[in-house]
């Protein structure tokens, strides 16, 4: 099994369609099925099922999906640091994120970070919360950017920052332009939330939240990335409760009103091998630490 394989694999995993997989690598689409075949018989499994209409996965074929972008990515990674040590570089920083990060110091750490150490570079990859800790411990990643959560055995976690939930409202919503806002008043109000199986984290938090108001939010809508989110509730689809940084950042599209009733905050933990962490990480983590006092890049990368 080589890197074309995989190559051609995922292609048509991800297209689940021959034509199109052949068009996007620029091959023939009988070499590609003749190629995917030989790798079934290399593996001994069947990955696709196939009928005159349809390619879908098979578990296995979903299971080497993963492993092979894995794979893929790393190959990827070794060919650039072997170019980047010819030329003289030293290295690079793997870290595993979750996108809030992106509005709470992350990009402005990167910069500085690789301005301050010419020889090494940053490399992101986006991870919730709880791939994090395991892509620590197989090695994928050097240091990890996580919400609150239990840290297995072999890691260590520091608190990086913690920051107050906001009461994220339409612009022309009745309570927005206030100082403040007591959290029962949206009782009544359709609410926008992640599904909690893609962010336990917050999910709980600001479910409890509503509890401790007195009121069990009525979930209308789910979405899975804060943009959506924030363009929803700017669209006066509902409301949000959203960690400062996220709901400054869209400021005015949304109103942003503090809430009365005291509770927890969003946390943000840095996780790193408890035993021999990476030089480099650690040098990461002091740079991170200075941009997320308040003086980091809080520019949203991707508008709603």
């Amino acid at each position: 099994m080589d890197l074309r394989q995989l190559r051609n694999f995922v292609a048509v995993a991800e297209e689940l369609h021959f034509g199109r997989a052949a068009a996007r690598l620029f091959i023939s689409q009988p070499a590609l099925s003749f190629d995917i075949k030989k790798l079934e018989e290399l593996l001994g499994v069947q990955l696709l099922l196939r009928t005159n209409k349809s390619v879908a996965l098979t578990p296995a074929g979903q299971v080497l999906l993963d492993e092979a972008r894995n794979l893929l990515l790393q190959a990827e990674q070794a060919r650039r640091l072997t170019l980047r040590s010819a030329q003289g570089a030293l290295g690079r920083v793997r870290v595993g994120f979750v996108s809030s990060m992106l509005y709470q110091g992350l990009p402005a750490a990167v910069r500085r970070f690789e301005a301050e150490h010419p020889g090494q570079e940053v490399v992101l990859q986006e991870m919730n919360s709880a791939e994090q800790p395991q892509a620590l411990l197989r090695g994928q990643i050097d240091v990890g950017l996580a919400h609150r959560g239990i840290v297995p055995a072999g890691l260590v976690s520091e608190r990086l920052r913690a920051d107050p939930f906001l009461c994220c409202l339409p612009p022309n919503h009745r309570l927005a332009g206030r100082e403040r806002v007591d959290l029962s008043e949206l009782r009544d109000e359709p609410f926008i939330l992640f599904p909690r199986n893609v962010s336990p984290h917050y999910h709980d938090l600001i479910i409890a939240r509503c509890v401790g108001a007195g009121f069990s939010p009525q979930i209308r809508h789910e979405a899975r990335l804060w943009q959506t989110i924030v363009a929803m509730v700017a669209h006066d689809m509902g409301v949000a409760l959203l960690p400062e940084p996220l709901c400054r950042a869209w400021s005015p599209q949304v109103s942003c009103v503090s809430i009365e009733q005291p509770g927890g905050p969003s946390e943000i933990h840095a996780l790193l091998m408890e035993e021999n962490p990476p030089r480099a990480a650690r040098l990461f983590l002091d740079v991170l630490r200075a941009a997320t006092t308040g003086e980091g890049d809080t520019t949203p990368l991707i508008t709603p």
